[in-house]
């Protein structure tokens, strides 16, 4: 590691193959905490490259365990984390929205390590037990429309730095890999992300799989449509700037999205919005990112019509029984 540390810090960047070496060797336990800490840092400092996210895609994904889900055509909803704006679970609420709405979800997601509650941490409130069993999954995501891949039991590297990104309390490129290495192969995703040049990044990667995606970023900072400011859209079409307005009937504030100070608080949240008690806001926003990842399925003559799906399925009831359906299931 002293090697690639020097190399490094002489502003070089790693190459692709290099990249996936340096991740698979962490994977294997070659490194200690302060080496990983010191490699981690080093992109704190700086932006990542290409090549280096998709070395280390590379490497995770050859590790990953392998599920399988049936010829489910799955669709995921995710952000990189890391944006600091402590919101309620709005991803993961969008997820169940969808799932609701008729679609096969199949949601990735961690521990949160910059914010209070990540997804991982709320679906554990409600009562998910995490597995990586096939069977399990499959049987979850025909009877409910949703299952819950959690990232550490598919991905063996992340369980060596997860209590250093824990420790470190910031997000680091691991947040920019989770949204790439979902191990269901989603046949189209809902990605959100912190910077513009994020997007860039997401946006030339995932140009190459060929598959349907949206990348989206308010221009306030936030990792997903939060109707606090104007939000860019990007997909394979191309990009546009949409207002609050567009997305959601209105804009909200940066109050309206708190998102607990407790594990507990965030998913009595959950629970209250799911359960059809949330503020016109919180609706709003778990709305909006529904109907984005409803509309990119393609199923939809536009984005009106896919919004209006996804108000049926909080309005009816159907998102709360797609959760109650799943949390029903566990062993």
């Amino acid at each position: 590691m002293k090697k690639i540390l020097n190399y490094l810090l002489e502003h070089k960047t790693l190459s692709r193959e290099a990249a996936k070496d340096v991740l698979l060797q962490m994977s294997e336990g070659k490194f200690n905490d302060s080496e990983l800490a010191a490699f981690i840092t080093v992109f704190l400092m700086r932006s990542i490259t290409i090549d280096e996210l998709l070395g280390f895609r590379d490497a995770l994904l050859s590790l990953c365990v392998k599920v399988d889900l049936g010829n489910h055509s799955v669709i995921d909803i995710v952000g990189t984390g890391g944006d600091g704006k402590n919101t309620f679970n709005i991803s993961t609420l969008a997820c169940f929205i969808v799932a609701g709405a008729g679609e096969k979800v199949a949601k990735h997601g961690n521990y949160g390590a910059s914010s209070i509650s990540g997804s991982s941490n709320v679906m554990e409130q409600l009562g998910y037990v995490f597995t990586n069993q096939s069977d399990q999954l499959r049987k979850e995501l025909e009877t409910a429309n949703i299952c819950f891949l959690h990232a550490p039991l598919f991905h063996p590297a992340l369980k060596v730095v997860g209590p250093i990104r824990k420790n470190l309390g910031v997000r680091t490129f691991f947040n920019m890999l989770g949204p790439l290495v979902n191990p269901a192969a989603p046949a189209t995703q809902l990605i959100g992300v912190y910077s513009l040049e994020m997007a860039r990044i997401y946006n030339y990667v995932l140009q190459q799989t060929g598959k349907p995606f949206t990348i989206i970023h308010s221009l306030d900072g936030y990792d997903e449509v939060s109707l606090t400011n104007d939000t860019k859209v990007i997909t394979a079409a191309g990009e546009r700037m949409y207002s609050a307005r567009e997305l959601g009937k209105r804009q909200v504030h940066p109050e309206d999205l708190y998102g607990g100070d407790t594990l507990e608080e965030a998913a009595a949240i959950f629970r209250s919005i799911i359960s059809g008690k949330g503020t016109w806001a919180q609706n709003a926003v778990v709305l909006a990112n529904a109907a984005l990842a409803l509309a990119g399925t393609g199923k939809y003559a536009n984005y009106e019509e896919a919004y209006q799906a996804a108000v049926r399925s909080l309005e009816s009831g159907a998102a709360l029984q797609s959760l109650e359906t799943l949390i029903a299931l566990q062993p």
